[in-house]
């Protein structure tokens, strides 16, 4: 299997020539799609054809970030808009009946228009766990404040999904909730102690059988005062590897964040050299795809197996 260690977006509707041609020769891990990716279910389906068809793999990995609420690619499908990971939380409080009625429906309906349009990893979820002061950007996309509640819920999701023949990567390991940045725009620094964090943020994570994994963008000082997540072989080693246990695929966080510090081709390096398997590469900027392209090795052993493992679950 000789693909790069990267996954890439793409501009539109469909692949240019030169995404084809950039395609075909550099063949990246994975391509992820967003809102500007979709215009209804049967362009959806041929996009992801013209994927395949460029690659030569039909079943090649094909991402899209459909959590429901604020972050639902899907809405010119079908409107997603009001099924957050907190409505089903609440559901959950309310009526424990209804909610795996309900969620059930929710996930079965999200994987039929998944399954149908070609796409075969979904980001979600979120095992994020938010605080009263947690920045917006996590808020309703996180199901509890409770990490208990958070990890039972996120493993109903996980099974869902994968009943379904989705696979899943759950976000934003080993935890985002205590941020109050936006990571998409500023650096955050987590000051919470080691037992803390582990009896709290990374308790959700512990044990997931999901397949992918993708990091959070954020400096947790008690571990390591300098490197975020993303380039820290320490965290990854020691708390994602170890502590929390996650044997699948990690994926790092967009490199495009402005949280991480360096170049996007240092952004990159440094996060498969601390310990990420692939990174994500997500605005569809051909020229930075190219410069990215010369310095992402093609992936390892261990990705090769992981990738074959996800292979034989979608058969």
């Amino acid at each position: 299997m000789n693909r790069k260690a990267i996954i890439f977006g793409i501009k539109t509707y469909k692949l240019t020539n030169r995404e084809k041609f950039f395609l075909k020769k550099t063949k990246p891990w994975g391509i992820i799609l967003f809102s500007r990716n979709v215009k209804n279910l049967i362009q959806l389906k041929k996009l992801t054809d013209e994927i395949r068809f460029t690659l030569k793999d039909d079943l090649y990995p094909i991402l899209i970030d459909q959590e429901g609420g604020k972050v639902s690619r899907l809405n010119k499908i079908i409107d997603l808009s009001a099924f957050s990971q907190e409505y089903f939380s609440d559901l959950f409080n309310r009526n424990k009946k209804l909610f795996f009625i309900y969620y059930k429906i929710y996930i079965d309906t999200v994987s039929s228009i998944l399954t149908e349009s070609g796409i075969n990893i979904n980001t979600v979820p979120v095992l994020d766990v938010k605080r009263i002061k947690s920045h917006k950007i996590i808020g309703s996309r996180s199901f509890s404040n409770n990490p208990t509640k958070v990890s039972s819920l996120g493993n109903y999701c996980i099974n869902f999904y994968h009943k379904n023949k989705i696979a899943t990567v759950v976000k934003h390991i080993p935890g985002h909730g205590l941020s109050k940045h936006d990571t998409h725009h500023k650096k955050s620094v987590i000051k919470k102690n080691k037992r803390y964090l582990q009896k709290v943020d990374f308790l959700p994570f512990k044990n997931c059988k999901t397949f992918f994994a993708m990091t959070a963008h954020l400096i947790f000082e008690k571990f390591d005062t300098i490197n975020t997540v993303t380039h820290s072989k320490l965290l990854i080693n020691e708390v994602i590897r170890k502590f929390i246990n996650f044997k699948g695929i990690l994926i790092s966080d967009d490199i495009s964040m402005k949280s991480l510090e360096y170049k996007l081709e240092e952004n990159a390096t440094r996060a498969l050299q601390a310990g990420c398997n692939i990174v994500l590469h997500c605005n569809g900027n051909i020229s930075e795809m190219l410069r990215l392209s010369k310095v992402i090795p093609r992936i390892d052993k261990f990705t090769k197996k992981k990738t074959s493992q996800f292979y034989k679950f979608l058969m």
